[in-house]
């Protein structure tokens, strides 16, 4: 039997650091690596199991058996097991046989740290040592004006299992072929970001990803962890930035993974109302523990270190935020202050983005919170969250209500639709039509329209091109792009075959065409997150259900005209800001999208003729179910 050597490749730094929850590289010392000590090849191996007896390295090297390689502990009460085994190789597969001093209870567990894990259903962790190879130089250079607040930011949401599949092998695309379809699919269509859905490994594929077990490791599902390097490469050589999705809010009980770890609440908060999620029955991080912040910010970094992230979409921060989330009176505790606020969680919150934004600046972290909890996207400077976006939730809520009511009843109803200009800038908001609103019975975007196959598609186009002049950035989930039927399933592909039909083929274009806009006219993005950029021209015909507002960059604005209802409209006068001559940049109803192509104004003269507070104005053509967009010519 090969003993296990003392080897540690901590300092007392290290530890320091560790305890206070001030260690943000943790992945560089906890898990396996692949090393030489004293000559020898093998590998290290380090967990934190404070509450241990005993803990064993088990696997294939020595047929899982426990106390062949026991790990010494450290003298320090840091609770880190340690030791180096000799002739142990990339591609070994093991886990850890703890023994609690707690109850006798005995574990096994996956590595937390560890960069690789078997396919599921198995669930063992991979000894793997390989340094990334990257050429984005190109793009990691330029990346801070990419990933700029004042530039344009269109995503594309993604999740990878179901975006396309082979269906004659009956397996979805890997992580290599994805690099050439999806890459070459997203450029095509002009969006600026991909926005993957997680790719943490996880157990359980009904969870879309979002119970997490392996959180160092891109899921072993679709490939190994150069093929996902590769997947990113592409992204950016292709000029594409790629975002995660991030889950630091809940964790699953499943026995390998970090629940119980070392027979105790190590990772989960040990108070049920705080440390247990009713709605998804997974286990909440003790954000107060520093060792666990510890680990949480270091795999935050980790990503944008080892693979090039551009930005972290964080996952039901409001669910963190909030003792009280989705539980009933006497369900949970107030905090020391008597409020519902979760203090540790937004000391944890806002630690996270300081520690992001320190090393990264020139990427971005993005919020998924759905209460009006305030500053959710100012720095933690000025007393917020420090997030550099937040999904601007309620914006989805009321425009997809609005929308699905038939345009005859939109007259009652356009308060629905221009709310969202009264909070629009209180926060970097991000416009999200998310996977979320095609699942569960809610039907796809498309599904939501009313009216006739006609109707639906010209409703369609005019959501995405309000939703493009809207000021913010944009999300859009894949197959909305080109009207998908069906709701989304996470086991199937999409309907790639619709795309052969003109109807789907003219969504796809309009929406190649916004980003194209969107990309082009800086007034679309320069003051995206600021007062300065937007301006109404009329939000008050309610009965010709018609809004026109201004778009404004550093030096450039555009006059945007949305009409929501079928009837075709003749000598509708706004009222415009400047004198200059006007040209029309984008037309929603043109026939190559599918639209009627009713004759409208290319150009626009403006007469002396005060209206809507203007002293020039112009009468316009409106097309049913149109938007128009005018730039200075």
């Amino acid at each position: 039997m090969v003993e296990v050597r003392a080897h540690s490749r901590f300092t007392d730094f290290d530890i320091d650091l560790f305890k206070s929850g001030k260690h943000y590289r943790l992945y560089e010392k906890f898990g396996s690596h692949v090393m030489t000590v004293g000559g020898v090849e093998g590998t290290y191996f380090a967990v934190w199991a404070p509450s241990a007896k005993s803990v064993s390295v088990i696997g294939d090297f020595n047929f899982w058996t426990e106390n062949e390689h026991q790990l010494f502990v450290r003298w320090d009460s840091s609770g880190i097991w340690e030791g180096f085994i000799a002739g142990v190789k990339h591609g070994a597969t093991y886990k850890y046989k703890i023994h609690s001093s707690h109850n006798d209870r005995v574990t096994e567990k996956a590595d937390p740290y560890a960069r690789r894990y078997e396919h599921p259903p198995r669930t063992a962790s991979v000894v793997y040592d390989y340094q990334p190879k990257w050429n984005d130089h190109k793009w990691m250079k330029s990346r801070k004006k990419n990933n700029a607040l004042d530039a344009p930011i269109s995503v594309y949401e993604v999740h990878l299992g179901s975006w396309k599949r082979k269906i004659e092998e009956d397996r979805s695309l890997s992580y290599h072929e994805l690099s050439l379809d999806l890459v070459a699919y997203a450029k095509e269509m002009q969006f600026t970001h991909i926005e993957f859905m997680p790719v943490m490994e996880f157990p359980y594929d009904p969870s879309w990803g979002y119970q997490i077990t392996g959180y160092f490791a891109p899921t072993a599902r679709f490939g190994y962890p150069e093929e996902f390097q590769e997947l990113v490469n592409a992204c950016h050589n292709a000029g594409l930035g790629v975002i995660l999705d991030w889950v630091p809010s809940h964790f699953p009980e499943d026995a390998h993974g970090l629940g119980y770890f070392d027979g105790t609440h190590l990772y989960e908060h040990p108070d049920k109302k705080r440390g247990y999620h009713p709605d998804w029955k997974s286990l909440i991080f003790n954000y107060g523990r520093n060792e666990v912040k510890s680990f949480l910010i270091s795999n935050a970094l980790f990503w944008l270190d080892h693979y090039h992230i551009d930005g972290l979409r964080v996952d039901a921060v409001a669910s963190m935020l909030f003792l009280d989330y989705s539980r009933e009176e006497g369900e949970w505790e107030p905090n020391g202050y008597g409020g519902r606020e979760n203090l540790e969680a937004i000391a944890f919150l806002k630690e996270m983005n300081e520690a992001v934004y320190l090393n990264y600046p020139d990427t971005q972290t993005i919020a998924e919170e759905s209460t009006s909890f305030p500053m959710v996207s100012t720095p933690t400077s000025e007393g917020g969250l420090g997030f550099g976006m937040k999904w601007m939730m309620g914006w989805m809520h009321d425009t997809l209500e609005y929308f699905k009511k038939e345009p005859i009843y939109r007259c009652h109803h356009q308060d629905d639709l221009t709310f969202s200009m009264t909070y629009a800038f209180t926060e970097n908001f991000m416009l999200p039509l998310s996977h979320d609103e095609v699942v569960y019975g809610k039907s796809t975007i498309l599904g939501r329209m009313p009216g006739d196959e006609w109707q639906k598609f010209a409703n369609l186009r005019v959501l995405f091109s309000y939703m493009f002049t809207h000021p913010g950035a944009k999300l859009m989930m894949m197959g909305s792009e080109f009207g998908q039927h069906e709701e989304w399933d996470f086991n199937r592909s999409l309907d790639w075959h619709l795309t052969q039909y003109a109807p789907h083929q003219g969504i796809q274009e309009l929406v190649k065409d916004l980003n194209q806009l969107y990309k082009n006219e800086k007034a679309l993005y320069e003051k995206q997150f600021s007062s300065d950029g937007f301006e109404w021209i009329s939000y008050e015909d309610h009965q010709n259900s018609v809004i026109s507002y201004i778009r404004k960059g550093r030096k450039s604005h555009l006059v945007v005209v949305c009409h929501m209802t079928p009837v075709a409209r003749d000598h509708y006068r706004i009222g415009l800001p400047t004198n200059k001559k006007y040209k029309l940049l984008f037309n929603s109803d043109d026939s190559k999208y599918g639209g009627s192509n009713f004759k409208v104004k290319k150009s626009l003269t403006p007469q002396e003729k005060e209206w809507q507070n203007r002293k020039q104005s112009v009468a316009l053509q409106l097309p049913p179910l149109g938007v128009l967009v005018y730039g200075i010519s």
